[in-house]
């Protein structure tokens, strides 16, 4: 607990004062870096509550899990008839996330790292991504010269980016400005 009151005009400042602020400082940064894995999933249970709610309204049936997974909050929909809650190449399931990373933040009042995902789509999608990336690193290493790829959402291109740094002799770097932003793939220097 930091003290908030005035000194008095004989008391003097301690050396050993200001680092205790210093470390105080350090673990509030800390704490704020890496939220408690009950915290985390406690964000997941409310953006679980959220979500229910809103297949409730569409009238969707599908069950929700809630989890932590990487350091990350995550809920995850399964059922049937939930294709238009994916939309055209996760437009919607973006969109429902940053949705639910709303709901959270009201209720937490800190924002939240949320991985919605609804029918296994990003397990899907990761998987072709991992494959896009592989096609662009064989070109680059064939011909020599960077790739361009299409435009992707945030959690596309991480997934490329995590493929292309697992490789040699490659290197990956994003470029634009959203929605038409895109990864570009090299020969490394």
């Amino acid at each position: 607990m930091t003290d908030t009151s005035i000194p008095s005009a004989d008391s003097s400042l301690d050396e050993e004062s200001v680092p205790a602020a210093t470390d105080e400082a350090e673990e509030t940064r800390a704490e704020k870096k890496a939220p408690a894995e009950s915290d985390l999933f406690r964000q997941s249970e409310i953006a679980a509550d959220y979500v229910e709610g809103l297949l409730d309204i569409l009238d969707y049936d599908g069950d929700i899990d809630e989890l932590v997974s990487g350091g990350r909050p995550v809920v995850e929909v399964v059922g049937g008839r939930l294709q238009s809650l994916i939309g055209q190449r996760g437009a919607t399931l973006e969109a429902l996330q940053e949705l639910a990373r709303l709901a959270v933040f009201r209720q937490t009042g800190s924002p939240s790292r949320l991985l919605l995902d609804v029918g296994g789509y990003r397990a899907a999608r990761r998987k072709e991504l991992a494959a896009v990336a592989r096609n662009a690193v064989e070109k680059v290493k064939e011909y020599g010269e960077p790739v361009r790829l299409e435009p992707m959402s945030a959690f596309e291109r991480k997934c490329v980016h995590d493929v292309v740094n697992a490789m040699s002799g490659v290197e990956s770097e994003s470029e634009g400005v959203e929605p038409n932003r895109r990864i570009v793939v090299r020969p490394a220097d």
